[in-house]
């Protein structure tokens, strides 16, 4: 039996990586210059776990003097809610600051930035607000003061971040970010879930943020991309999601973004342990939002491959945030077939 091993690739701002193990297989991928590898005997010998590095976030004083390459590409995501998440009860007529985390993804500093109020329930928000200037690559947390209202109900309310032009960015794959709240006797409906983690291994104080939405969304990206190609879609299964998450957690509360887990684990070990019996499986990783993921594995072939990967019948997808790592948002797609 041979195992094909394609390694982690630097993708721009992004980093993502893919093995393929797959039984009777003797095809070994050539190393292109952009991908990174690592000796990864079976026994592992003199593996360090990662330690957490807390990282710096922008804040409202930060001042930036910075000059943006010409026609520089702007790109930003939605990290996650620091306050006021979905569904928040909020009394009739209450104050409260929503808070955002954002991260200037793209090339050009955010200089003069807003965000603005686009439609929904403006709840006496402002028109616009100013974002904290931001440099590529680096977090920036923005505030609105609201009023709920003072009816009983379900209220959302839509907003843009415009550059100093006033034209909208992307979020992601969204036009808009939002607050949404409960006001009065309305049953919530939630979004996410945060988990505690505990590891074998490394980072044990770590209290990690699951996104159900974002799991659904990459599910429907990935069987739209196999339906696009002719592909039958992959089913969801339960051990595959099991590895999948733990793996995502871990790279999260132990900031890092490699196959090899804290304790030392191998793909191979992680499905195995979950009670996943096939011996052809595929792991896939990356970071950002689900479209942020997909556009990471288009980018390289060998990636783009497995996505793809016909002998493949099942998935797992697991997601996890944590603020004080390097990405904040860590995806794993555990793939699997007979």
């Amino acid at each position: 039996m041979y195992k094909k091993i394609i390694l982690a690739f630097l993708v721009v701002n992004f980093l993502c990586s893919c093995i393929s193990i797959k039984v009777d297989s003797a095809t070994e991928t050539p190393i292109e210059i952009g991908f990174v590898t690592a000796a990864l005997p079976p026994t592992k010998p003199g593996f360090v776990p990662a330690t957490l590095t807390p990282i710096p976030v922008a804040t409202i004083s930060t001042t930036l003097e910075i000059t943006a390459p010409v026609n520089c590409k702007d790109s930003a995501v939605l990290l996650r809610d620091v306050t006021i998440p979905d569904n928040t009860q909020v009394k009739a007529g209450e104050k409260f600051i929503k808070t955002w985390e954002l991260q200037n993804t793209g090339k050009c500093s955010w200089t003069d930035y807003t965000l603005v109020f686009s439609e929904g329930d403006q709840m006496n928000a402002p028109l616009s607000a100013p974002i904290p200037d931001t440099a590529p690559n680096k977090k920036v947390q923005a505030s609105v003061e609201l009023t709920a209202p003072a009816t009983d109900g379900a209220y959302t309310g839509y907003f843009t971040l415009n550059d100093s032009s006033g034209k909208s960015l992307a979020i992601g794959i969204e036009k808009t970010f939002w607050v949404k709240i409960l006001v009065g006797n309305v049953s919530p409906q939630p979004t996410s879930a945060s988990t505690p983690f505990m590891p074998s291994s490394g980072n044990s104080n770590c209290t990690y943020t699951q996104n159900g939405g974002y799991v659904q969304e990459l599910i429907s990206l990935i069987n739209q991309a196999r339906a696009a190609a002719k592909l039958p879609a992959l089913i969801v299964n339960a051990q595959l999601t099991s590895a999948a998450q733990s793996h995502s957690a871990d790279m999260a509360c132990n900031n890092f973004l490699d196959h090899t887990g804290s304790d030392g684990s191998w793909i191979g070990d992680r499905i195995l342990r979950a009670g996943y019996p096939n011996t052809n499986y595929t792991e896939i990783i990356a970071i950002g939002t689900p479209q942020n993921a997909m556009d990471q594995w288009q980018a390289d072939g060998p990636h783009w491959d497995a996505v793809l990967d016909s002998s493949s019948t099942e998935f797992g997808v697991g997601y996890a945030y944590y603020a004080n790592s390097t990405f904040g948002g860590y995806f794993t797609v555990d793939m699997g077939g007979q």
